[in-house]
Parts: C-alpha cells; structure tokens; sequence
C-alpha cells in the first residue's frame, strides 16, 4: 500500500495495531498493511449509523477486526466515526472512495485505512497524500503494472468473480509476484479459500457474514457466529 503512518494518523492508544508491511524496496519506507489484519474483510453497507457500533462489536467478537464501510450511503461517515469512537478493537476502513474530497471526510471521520474500486491520478495522489494505508481498485494486468510503476504494491482486485477471479490472479502471480491483492466482488463462503490459497492473495473482501435479514433484525448474534465462520478460512 501507499499510505505512510503519519503522527495525525497513528491509531489511538489501546485501539488494534496495524501489522507493518514490508517496503516496496530497499529504499521505501515501511508502512502499516490492511491484508494481513484478518482474512476476511467484511464490506458493510450501513443505512442507519445506529446500527453501526453493534455490527462492529458482533464482528470483532467473531475475529474480523479490519471493517470496511462503504461511502455509500448518507450514513457511512457517522459510522465510520462511530466504530473509531466506540469501538477500540476494530480497524475501520473506508470504501467506494471515488474522489479526493471523500478521502479526506473519511480520514477526518476516523478511517484507519482507504478503499477505491478503481483510481486516477487525482484519486491516488489524494489517497497517497492521507497518511493512513489504501486499497486502490485493479481489474486488468495494465492497471497492475502502472500501478507497481507507481510503487503501490497492494491492490483491491475488483470486481474479483467477474474480473476472471482465481484464474486470472493466478495468472498474475508469475510475471508480477510484487503484487499483492484483497479481491472484492462476488466472492461467498465457499469461493473464499481458493483466493486465500493463492500466494499473492492477503485477504478477501465480502458480504456473506452480513446477511440483509439479520442485519434488518438486527441479529448481531447470528453475524458474529457467520463472522466466526469467515476468520477460521485460514486457520
């Protein structure tokens, strides 16, 4: 990833710490990783930010602490707030960044890490510029290598099922073993272990654990035995 810890972006005192990833290169700074946090990463999508510090608990206790929330809602940033406020022991996230302003409102809100499903120069700089580690979003071989050009070496692969999905980031692994990726994008309970099979694979991004009907019942018993179920795929 790009980002680079800075003083304002260092997590609080008692919150999860952030595994360090190695540098690019010998010359490159070392930075905090979010592919090796869990591994899977629940991709949440929150309409009332009520709901969120429950959810992040009920996910935490299953043993995913790395939680994204996408922007795409009006009350994805009130969430986002409220898990970094409420919730030591979670790694929130911000996703669906599509511009810099979104970047630096999530960043104020507390994000701890920064998720695209694709980029531009505009966006990159903004998430570089952040301070706290990102996920910008490739689908083909050209994006990956630009972005390796650009010194970014962990990519959300997206959207992973229709992308061409553990075929095609096997395909990837040999002419560019630098890259490592979080697919994101049609991927279920049962795909799951064949990404994380794969050596250029640190984590999955999915929705499974959070089923619309028990996040409407608001059945956070039953997304933390689900969250359970997706932090053993590794074990």
């Amino acid at each position: 990833m790009g980002g680079v810890t800075s003083a304002a972006s260092s997590p609080a005192s008692g919150s999860s710490p952030m595994p360090v990833a190695s540098p690019a290169s010998d010359s490159g700074p070392s930075h905090p990783s979010v592919l090796g946090l869990a591994p899977v990463i629940p991709v949440v999508v929150l309409e009332d930010a009520a709901d969120a510090v429950p959810l992040a608990r009920a996910l935490v206790a299953g043993g995913l602490s790395a939680i994204e929330v996408t922007l795409r809602t009006p009350a994805a940033l009130d969430a986002i707030r409220a898990i970094a406020d409420e919730v030591p022991d979670a790694v929130v996230g911000a996703g669906t960044l599509l511009n810099p302003e979104q970047v630096a409102a999530a960043r104020a809100a507390g994000a701890r890490f920064l998720v695209s499903p694709g980029w531009s120069p505009r966006l990159l700089g903004a998430l570089r510029d952040s301070g706290l580690p990102f996920l910008p979003g490739v689908s083909t071989a050209s994006e990956v290598v630009t972005l390796l050009d650009e010194g970014v070496t962990e990519l959300k692969f997206f959207p992973a099922a229709a992308a061409g999905g553990t075929a095609y980031l096997k395909a990837l692994a040999a002419p560019l073993p630098q890259a490592r990726f979080c697919p994101t994008g049609g991927i279920t309970l049962a795909s799951a272990p064949g990404y994380l099979a794969l050596p250029n694979v640190g984590c999955v991004g999915g929705t499974w654990m959070l089923p619309a009907d028990a996040l409407t019942a608001k059945d956070w018993a039953r997304i933390e035995r689900l969250a359970h179920e997706a932090a053993a795929l590794r074990d």
